[in-house]
């Protein structure tokens, strides 16, 4: 019989939660919580490579594409859907395939995770190439719709990562980040510390990544789309901060330059300089 992987197995401060007080059952489950944090920190090493090949990917013309089944591919999903507008990238450059499509971002969609062929698929229908980085997330490492999905990317000439918390996974791919966050204190629900890991990894990869693309000055969003007053009243803020300019210049250098922030920035520094072509 095949050994369960670390994520499946029960947690030793687990055995008792049904019988704790609600107090004492939400500091438990929040212990877990601190040791997914530190179990980020632990793969700071693996995620800076991993956060290079995002960055060389895309600074090349290529795409970075995550591929999760369940929590974790909501997890891709929920990352890829906010690059665009806090980096200004086009949604076709970060994206996820998802187990189960569509429909399965907001309900289970049971035994789409099991299918290896539909991985293939879906990067298929992707079209991932020699440019792209596909990341593998998979709590277990051994799911096989992101197995399927690898492995057809690593076929188109693809570069590959796998980003898991079972350090016993054993796919084939160039990078592997390891997020070892031990058992769970509802055993095999990997929604929890897993989760909670991937979700901080997968932001700390496309973040850094685009700060090293240059999206990011002075701890500002620079390629930010200003599609909402929200957003528009952020990308004033941020010109005045960097050019050091009132809030009304600002806007006067944003309408000017088709509200791009690096663009308006660039301007007040140097007045006689043209808005790049977009």
């Amino acid at each position: 019989m095949r050994s369960l992987p670390v994520t499946e197995a029960p947690h030793p401060r687990g055995s008792d939660l049904e019988r704790l007080p609600a107090g004492r059952l939400l500091a438990r489950l929040h212990e877990g919580d601190r040791e997914a944090v530190r179990a980020v920190g632990r793969a700071l090493p693996s995620l800076a490579r991993l956060v290079e090949a995002a960055a060389a990917a895309l600074g090349a013309g290529g795409r970075l594409v995550y591929a999760g089944a369940g929590t974790s591919g909501r997890l891709g999903a929920l990352d890829a859907a906010e690059c665009p507008p806090t980096f200004g990238v086009s949604p076709r450059r970060v994206l996820a395939l998802v187990a189960g499509g569509r429909r399965a971002l907001t309900r289970a969609v049971e035994g789409a995770e099991d299918d290896r062929a539909a991985g293939a698929a879906a990067v298929r229908r992707a079209r991932a190439g020699a440019r792209d980085l596909v990341v593998g997330v998979s709590a277990s490492g051994t799911t096989p719709f992101v197995l399927g999905a690898l492995e057809e990317a690593r076929r188109r000439g693809a570069r590959t990562a796998l980003l898991t918390s079972n350090p016993a996974a054993r796919a084939r791919t160039g990078l592997r980040v390891v997020l070892e966050t031990g058992p769970e204190l509802v055993a095999g629900s990997t929604r929890m510390k897993a989760g909670t890991a991937a979700k901080m990894a997968l932001g700390l990869v496309s973040t850094a990544a685009f700060v090293r693309l240059g999206a990011v000055r002075g701890g500002r969003m620079v390629a930010l789309a200003p599609a909402s007053e929200k957003l528009r009243r952020r990308a004033v803020r941020n010109v005045a901060a960097l050019a050091g300019v009132g809030e009304a210049r600002a806007r006067k250098l944003l309408e000017g330059c088709g509200w791009s922030v690096r663009d308006a920035v660039d301007r007040a520094a140097r007045p006689k300089a043209r808005p790049r072509p977009r």
